[in-house]
């Protein structure tokens, strides 16, 4: 069965998931927020997304799935976009035109399409997997993926402290939200000096932090 524990109270939203997952990115944003919300430490290792009463909820089997009254959302990043355009208008997170709504988006996906999935694989063959399971060729070839991005991210940051402006949005915690695993892979980011600061800038955040330890 699955169980829960309340962040704070009373609960306004309940997000299953663990922070090692890529329910990180909701929680360090419900963090940011500052929202009430109930916290299911789901695990994806082992069968606990396998259970009925989950697959009721979310028939993927996947992890992180927000539960906002009758709502029911899938897949962190549009998790984050709900949250954010709810709630963060006030504290600056939500952007305040629709054309910065649309790189706020535009940001969000690039990270998903362009970066994540090599990202993932440098970390699991350079680090993670034993090392009888680890692939060079893949290691090999998602490094050289990852250039391009990474160039262009660099570049989108020269003459500004963050993504949108002057100011952290929800673009920046997408994107840093993935940008993450750059410190467990241990992947150098010498060659994109306004990238490694931003990124420096983001994650020391408090509220990652807190979502970290969620």
């Amino acid at each position: 069965m699955i169980t829960a524990s309340c962040c704070k109270a009373p609960v306004m939203l309940k997000l299953y998931g663990i922070s090692q997952s890529r329910a990180f990115r909701p929680l360090w944003l419900l963090h940011e927020l500052e929202l009430p919300y109930e916290h299911v430490r789901l695990d994806f290792r082992g069968d606990a997304l396998s259970d009925p009463d989950y697959l009721a909820i979310n028939p993927n089997g996947r992890i992180p799935t927000l539960v906002d009254g009758d709502l029911v959302l899938w897949e962190s990043m549009a998790i984050n976009l709900y949250l954010a355009r709810k709630h963060g208008v006030r504290q600056g997170l939500w952007p305040d035109t629709i054309e910065a709504e649309g790189l706020a988006q535009q940001w969000s996906f690039w990270v998903m399409n362009e970066v994540e999935a090599a990202l993932l694989s440098v970390l699991m063959h350079g680090r993670v997997l034993p090392a009888d399971k680890r692939d060079p060729d893949k290691l090999s070839r998602n490094l050289g993926v990852l250039k391009r991005p990474l160039a262009v991210l660099d570049q989108a940051l020269a003459g500004r402290d963050y993504l949108l402006g002057a100011h952290f949005t929800v673009a920046d915690l997408n994107v840093a939200s993935v940008l993450i695993w750059c410190r467990p892979a241990k992947l150098p980011l010498l060659e994109y000096p306004r990238l490694e600061a931003w990124l420096n800038r983001c994650l020391e955040r408090p509220a990652r932090k807190l979502a970290q330890a969620a």
